[in-house]
């Protein structure tokens, strides 16, 4: 087994390329990986030992799916890692300003794999351009207040996926508190559009969608920044139940509201627990890339089930050196297919539901409780 096969996997520019040849890089990759915290993390080997699977049992493609998971939610509860503390350089939390929180510890290794691999997928998708500098209004947390928030740090990379002209943040830090500045959003919008330089507007949809329908509502008409801009969603809606827009009819009227194609508008699958992101192509599906695979479990006997069926969400990576979410089993419910009409030759993912329990609150729906927040005080017009 070469003793570089996680590198050689992330090594790999074309995010979307799959082949015999790459199948067998990844279980390489597998292999090390899992090796590596079979060895390194206690806890983990019991696990793995109590189900009788050690890495002389992982020889095949088809062992990967055996490779004993964590259930998503142990991190709330356990901290699970392979190195040890003074190499951690990042502790990342799943949970905004309230509720139980789910902790991940980044090695300086993690974070320099996670960073390529973010680079390699949207490279793929034509969205990685350092030389191109853009403008970017982020309805997420001010990173420089909520530096261990997951949603922090994927808004830090994304925003290094090009040059920065500026960067501004809606969420900012008041008496105490997260709030979100509408006022701010709308001042930010207007100087943008005036600038020579795109915009990318990253953060939670259900802001975007009710503060950027508020602004062209008060300015009288809708704004137009042309076919660079884009606009980056990710995670979800949650709890907002019946006021969550269907994907389609987002698409179509935040195209109209900032003035873009509709195909520019993509959101991103991913949690902090796991990193590896699942993007959105021009056709509006989260797909799955190289440096990840994705197997969908019967709910009842968790058997592995076929395409087109749903079922749980389990998702195995290599590129995790700090801690051992190699194999994580999920709670949300999704579907596998394959042949996306983009052409990429990979699976994708359809998201049929976010499980889980109240009590398991993440970053999203601590957003949400800032955005009831911000129209407690009326129209701010």
């Amino acid at each position: 087994m070469p003793s570089d096969a996680v590198r050689d996997l992330i090594g790999t520019k074309e995010a979307f390329h799959f082949s015999p040849e790459r199948d067998m890089l990844f279980l390489k990759a597998m292999q090390r990986a899992f090796s590596f915290h079979y060895a390194r993390c206690g806890p983990y080997r019991k696990l793995c030992d109590l189900r009788g699977f050690t890495p002389r049992a992982l020889r095949r493609f088809e062992d990967i799916p055996s490779i004993p998971y964590l259930f998503v939610t142990i991190f709330k509860e356990r901290k699970l890692t392979s190195v040890p503390d003074e190499k951690i350089a990042l502790v990342l939390t799943s949970s905004g300003t309230t509720g139980q929180k789910s902790a991940t510890y980044l090695d300086k290794v993690s974070l320099s794999r996670i960073r390529k691999i973010v680079w390699n997928i949207y490279e793929s998708f034509q969205m990685a351009d350092r030389k191109e500098k853009v403008n970017y209004l982020c309805f997420t947390y001010d990173p420089y207040v909520a530096k261990n928030l997951g949603t922090a740090f994927s808004d830090r990379l994304l925003t290094g996926l090009t040059s920065v002209n500026r960067a501004v943040y809606t969420i900012t830090w008041r008496e105490g508190e997260f709030s979100l500045d509408r006022d701010l959003c709308r001042r930010t919008l207007e100087r943008f559009q005036k600038s020579p330089y795109p915009m990318r507007i990253l953060g939670f949809p259900s802001f975007l969608y009710d503060v950027l329908e508020e602004a062209v509502r008060l300015r009288g008409k809708p704004f137009h920044f042309g076919e660079r801009t884009f606009l980056i969603t990710g995670g979800g809606w949650k709890t907002l139940g019946d006021k969550e827009v269907p994907k389609s009819l987002f698409r179509e009227e935040v195209s109209r509201w900032l003035g873009i194609p509709p195909e520019n508008i993509r959101d991103l699958l991913g949690m902090v627990e796991h990193g590896v992101p699942y993007c959105e192509c021009e056709r509006g599906n989260f797909h799955v890339p190289l440096y990840s695979r994705v197997y969908i479990r019967h709910p009842r006997d968790l058997r592995i089930l076929p395409y087109g069926e749903p079922g749980i969400m389990h998702l195995v990576t290599p590129y995790l050196h700090s801690f051992p979410a190699i194999s994580l089993l999920t709670t949300d419910v999704a579907v596998l297919h394959r042949e996306c009409p983009c052409g990429r030759n990979g699976p994708y993912i359809e998201l049929v539901g976010r499980g889980g329990v109240r009590k398991h609150r993440g970053c999203a729906i601590a957003a949400l409780d800032v955005l009831e927040k911000s129209k407690e005080g009326g129209d701010p017009s």
